[in-house]
């Protein structure tokens, strides 16, 4: 028998490609937020530090970009949620850690059309997020934090709505004041009568 290797089939993608891949993401999400969605491609792989071929390598276009933006700071929630930790200090740190990203996901939104995109495919990164919290939403639960009836999906919204309230020019102490607020009355609804 030949020692003919197959070939490998959906093995990672080497370092350096992945680092480009990182690298075009972050420069979208930059460009994306001076420049609203249209923003020319070219300027993004420009920022990135590479070539038009490779962004189009990566992102078959600019939906798929704004995509991995988004589906990349669910990877980072997902890393950092920990059901053992009260829910208000979860919702707290996903507001002040998805603050950017809350805000960038309004400003593609605003320039976005439904026909230019695949609304389900936007709608996938938010239920997956869901899927992310449910499990400190399932342990808030047993610990009387919150109503049995409360669902991830109400967290998510009360996360939307927290992020809302961060503007740029406010500082670490004004937006800790202002979430802090806010959660307060959103908890208090999401409480156990």
């Amino acid at each position: 028998m030949d020692d003919v290797q197959e070939p490998r089939r959906n093995r990672a993608p080497r370092r350096d490609a992945q680092a480009r891949r990182e690298l075009l993401i972050s420069a979208a999400a930059v460009a994306f937020a001076e420049h609203g969605y249209g923003v020319p491609l070219e300027l993004v792989a420009d920022r990135a530090g590479v070539g038009r071929a490779t962004l189009y390598r990566n992102f078959h276009d600019r939906a798929a970009l704004a995509l991995a933006i988004f589906s990349r700071e669910v990877d980072r929630f997902e890393a950092t949620i920990d059901p053992s930790v009260p829910l208000s200090r979860t919702i707290t740190a996903m507001v002040t850690q998805g603050a950017s990203a809350a805000s960038l996901f309004a400003r593609i939104v605003a320039d976005l059309h439904a026909e230019d995109v695949n609304v389900s495919a936007f709608e996938a990164i938010g239920q997956r997020l869901e899927r992310v919290v449910a499990p400190a939403v399932a342990a808030a639960k047993a610990r009387g934090e919150i109503a049995d009836e409360v669902e991830p999906r109400q967290i998510v919204l009360a996360v939307r709505m927290a992020a809302g309230l961060i503007l740029p020019f406010m500082g670490a102490e004004r937006i800790a004041a202002q979430v802090s607020e806010a959660l307060g009355l959103l908890l208090e609804g999401l409480r156990p009568r």
